[in-house]
């Protein structure tokens, strides 16, 4: 790990939740949090001030949504982008399209929990992005459609050896790296190599790639 921490700033309405974001990051070795904000527009104004590695927004709040704020600090007219990783309590299709479509490296519940939370902030911090599982399923349907009328071009299943195409299932499902790890009875630092190595055959850029490729080409079908 490199020895400067992440440095991360958070924006959220509610005092509370932006308490117990900063007692979780600021409790990691590798994270720091160095702002607050209580609103979309102060958040804004404090990323272009204060030059975070990563901003943790809220969808819901005042002056400036988290999703205009995403597309604002990540999307793709922006010369400096930020890296944004969008924490809401809600889950809505259309919030996760948006989200992404503006640049966000990775969409978390609330209810996830506080080690999703640290694992999001790392992903993106390695130009990944995570889901949360709750909604990986819903969200593979939005980018693919369940029954293609025409061949999808690019490489198929037999492209991965026995073992990439476990893991790519299970990224399809919505494992993060150290259930993955957990599941296959490897080390985490495999399981990311063995993803690096399919994005590279696959030419895609991340997990949320990688699931969506899952779910076109038939590997992982649909859950019930």
């Amino acid at each position: 790990m490199s020895g400067t921490p992440t440095r991360v700033l958070l924006a959220d309405d509610q005092d509370d939740v932006r308490s117990g974001f900063r007692l979780v990051l600021d409790s990691q070795p590798d994270m720091t949090v160095i702002g607050e904000a209580a609103d979309g527009a102060t958040a804004l104004e404090l990323a272009r001030h204060l030059r975070p590695d990563i901003v943790l927004a809220d969808i819901r709040m005042p002056r400036l949504d988290g999703l205009e704020l995403t597309r604002l600090l990540a999307g793709p007219e922006c010369t400096l982008p930020t890296k944004v990783v969008v924490v809401t309590t809600f889950d809505l299709d259309d919030y996760v399209h948006t989200a992404l479509h503006n640049g966000a490296c990775g969409f978390l519940l609330k209810r996830s929990g506080p080690n999703l939370l640290i694992e999001g902030v790392r992903a993106a911090m390695a130009g990944d992005a995570l889901i949360s599982p709750q909604i990986t399923v819903r969200l593979l349907r939005r980018l693919s459609p369940p029954t293609p009328s025409h061949p999808h071009p690019g490489p198929g299943p037999d492209a991965l050896t026995d073992r990439e195409r476990d893991i790519a299932r299970l990224v399809a499902r919505g494992f993060t790296n150290q259930e993955i790890a957990t599941g296959l009875v490897i080390s985490p630092g495999t399981a990311k190599t063995h993803l690096a190595n399919i994005q590279a055959k696959l030419k895609l850029r991340n997990r949320v790639e990688i699931a969506a490729w899952a779910w076109r080409t038939g590997l992982t079908p649909p859950a019930s």
